[in-house]
């Protein structure tokens, strides 16, 4: 692939066979020399299984794709998602009003900011109790319907700065057709406090549209037919038509544009649920922290650059030691849904199998992102990790203040933290465990063998400010890794097949309609045994 690459394949026999508990020893002052920080985060890799010599591939890896100039192409609004003919300027929803940025002639800065204002003042007149329903009453109740970037980012967001909430409003978040999802959501709400956010570009989604439906349906039968849906709706998208057809006023349509991936939306319009929630004053502080990292990303010397160094690293352990998947562990229960928020953001942008020009890919992509707020996954599947036969590296993340000290509960919390990170790196030997005097036949069944990669993540608080930062430090290792892979991190063409499949079935499940010549046998089968159970004939 490259002389870089070739490079560390050998290194990887070397370095890459030996062990973190070798690497320590022989170099105490790498735990305090592979230490970068950046917009408030300090990143310890450290127990990484690399040495100099692996970073400084690493980084002339960077330098042989291009993915500084990659970088900046990005941050001038040049049109990277090359499948898709768009410019990638996730970057412009965070920059200052005192900024611009002109692409195709507009300034996009300027374009946020004109959105960002119309939802400061909907936010506070829905959270000062300005804004009413039908019968008059206020809204107390507020229901954000989406899926995938529109559902994920603001539950995460919501969750995460829970702390920061109006705690006389309640938060609902619905995504799945499942109908048990909104039933649930909805059944202890009254219809005439209730605010509806629809979120979806097109005003198509079907998931979406569908919920939508029923939430427009459950507000008639509670308020009655002629209840005026448009004080209890407003729209995240960029359909006026739809919006209109729906019964939503269109001044109550906030805009984002096709520059903006759904998995990179959370801090657009996407977010007002979580502008709502925490206001307006600290969802700007929020974007600062968006801000500040990319600022660090788009500036910071390569040697010192958090998401470039993370992004590197990920691909050292994925295709170099092999290493299938990630673990993201937040020691912070508010963070309990950031697992899954980069589950998204990290597979759907890196899950691909053909290059920018779309030939394919000779070696491994994306890797697998999963866990679990500590200490819930210790007690889960932590074991795997320690003594299973794959190797996980792991990101350990936590705050140094707690939002809700209670006696020395938070000192217990990071101690397992640091203690995770270094049974992680160090695991125990089988000398180890027999000096502790274990019987023999069980000396085996305790040791750790270790050497599972580990990054530190230390914050000093989660505030709005920490959450923006932290995400924006993940949406760019993500652009690192796959600017490294040559793949387009901003498209996600795998999701639209099943779409379209599911529309096809939907009239064979309900009314029998015979699926297409081309429809696999075990389809067929599948549809007409769903049919019977149902007495369908």
């Amino acid at each position: 692939m490259s002389t870089s690459w070739d490079t560390l394949t050998e290194l990887a026999g070397t370095v890459g066979e030996g062990t973190i508990r070798d690497l320590l020893e022989k170099d105490p002052s790498r735990a305090t020399r592979m230490v970068v920080e950046g917009a408030g985060v300090t990143f310890d890799y450290s127990r990484q299984r690399v040495d100099q010599d692996v970073i400084d591939a690493l980084l002339a890896l960077a330098d042989e794709r291009g993915v500084l100039q990659r970088r900046d192409a990005m941050f001038a609004g040049e049109r990277i998602n090359v499948t898709e003919d768009r410019s990638v300027l996730h970057v412009a929803l965070r920059m200052p009003k005192t900024e611009s940025l002109v692409v195709d002639g507009v300034d996009v800065v300027q374009e946020v900011h004109s959105v960002l204002d119309r939802m400061k003042a909907f936010a506070d007149k829905v959270r000062s109790g300005e804004w009413v329903g039908h019968t008059g009453k206020r809204i107390r109740n507020v229901v954000n319907i989406g899926i995938g970037g529109s559902d994920l980012g603001p539950v995460m967001a919501y969750l995460a700065l829970q702390d920061y909430s109006d705690r006389d409003l309640t938060f609902r978040f619905v995504s799945n057709v499942d109908s048990t999802d909104i039933v649930e959501a909805l059944r202890d709400l009254d219809p005439a406090e209730t605010l509806f956010i629809v979120s979806s570009k097109t005003f198509t989604t079907l998931e979406t549209m569908t919920n939508a439906g029923a939430a427009r349906d459950w507000l008639r039968k509670g308020l009655g037919d002629d209840a005026d849906v448009a004080k209890h709706f407003v729209a995240v998208s960029t359909n006026a038509t739809e919006v209109a057809a729906f019964g939503i006023d269109t001044d109550n349509m906030f805009e984002f544009w096709n520059w903006v991936g759904g998995r990179y939306s959370m801090d657009s319009a996407i977010g007002l649920s979580t502008m709502i929630a925490i206001g307006p004053d600290n969802f700007d502080d929020m974007l600062a922290g968006f801000h500040a990292m990319d600022e660090h990303f788009r500036t910071a010397p390569p040697a010192a650059n958090l998401p470039l160094l993370n992004g590197l690293l990920s691909v050292w352990n994925r295709n170099f030691l092999a290493c299938p998947t990630v673990a993201v562990l937040p020691y912070e229960q508010y963070l309990s849904r950031f697992p899954a928020y980069l589950q998204q953001l990290t597979m759907e942008s890196n899950g691909k199998r053909v290059r920018l020009d779309g030939s394919p890919v000779d070696y491994e992509t994306g890797p697998i992102y999963w866990g679990e707020p500590g200490t819930n996954g210790q007690h889960s599947f932590y074991q795997l990790i320690h003594q299973g036969t794959s190797t996980i590296p792991c990101d350990v993340l936590f705050f140094a203040e707690s939002l809700n000290p209670l006696g020395d509960q938070h000192d217990m919390l990071i101690a397992n933290a640091l203690a995770q990170a270094a049974v992680f790196a160090l695991g125990r030997t089988e000398d180890e465990v027999a000096a502790e005097g274990v019987p023999a036949e069980l000396v085996p069944h305790k040791v750790m063998p270790g050497n599972r990669p580990c990054s530190v993540i230390m914050v000093q608080k989660l505030t709005p400010f920490a959450l923006g930062a932290l995400v924006a430090l993940y949406e760019h290792t993500v652009f690192t890794a796959g600017a490294v892979w040559g793949i387009d991190s901003f498209d996600q063409w795998g999701v639209e097949l099943g779409k379209v499949m599911a529309a096809n079935l939907i009239p064979q499940l309900k009314d029998g309609v015979a699926g297409a010549p081309t429809q696999d046998s075990a389809t067929t089968a599948t549809v007409a045994r769903y049919r019977a159970a149902l007495g369908r004939s």
